[in-house]
C-alpha cells in the first residue's frame, strides 16, 4: 500500500520528448531558411531597380542636352558615356528621318559597359525650329 501511496503523491511528469523536439526545430529551420531566401531575393531586386533608374536618368539627361542645344541632331548612330553615380554606362543614340522632315526621331538605348546589358531605352521625336522672321 505504502508504494501505491508514493505513486499516487508523485507529480505526473510533463514535458516534450526529444522526436517532438527536433520536428519543431526542423520546422523552425525551414521556416527561417525560407525567410533568408526571400530577404535575398529582394535585395537582388533592389541593386537592379537601382540600376535602372540610374539608367532612366541618364537617357534621359542625354536627351535633355539635345533639346536644350537647339541642335538639329545628325542621322546615324553615335556612342557616348553617360555614368550616373558609380554606374559606368554607355548611351547608343540613334536618329532616324520621319515621314515629316521637320521632325527625327531619337532612339536611347543605355548599356552597362561591363556586360553591354541594355537597362533603359528611350523614344522620342525632336523638331527642328524654322527661322523666326524678323
Amino acid at each position: 500500500m505504502k508504494t501505491h501511496l508514493l505513486r499516487a503523491q508523485r507529480p505526473l511528469q510533463r514535458g516534450f520528448t526529444m522526436i517532438e523536439v527536433l520536428i519543431a526545430l526542423l520546422i523552425v529551420a525551414v521556416g527561417l531558411s525560407a525567410a533568408i531566401r526571400a530577404i535575398g531575393m529582394v535585395a537582388n531586386n533592389e541593386d537592379a531597380l537601382r540600376q535602372r533608374l540610374l539608367a532612366d536618368w541618364s537617357a534621359d539627361s542625354v536627351l535633355s542636352n539635345l533639346r536644350l542645344t537647339a541642335s538639329w541632331p545628325e542621322l546615324g548612330t553615335t556612342t557616348l558615356p553617360c555614368p550616373q553615380g558609380d554606374l559606368v554606362l554607355t548611351c547608343i543614340l540613334a536618329v532616324s528621318n520621319t515621314p515629316d522632315p521637320g521632325f527625327r526621331q531619337v532612339e536611347i538605348s543605355v548599356v552597362r559597359d561591363q556586360d553591354h546589358v541594355r537597362l533603359a531605352q528611350l523614344v522620342s521625336v525632336i523638331g527642328h525650329a524654322a527661322p523666326r522672321p524678323l
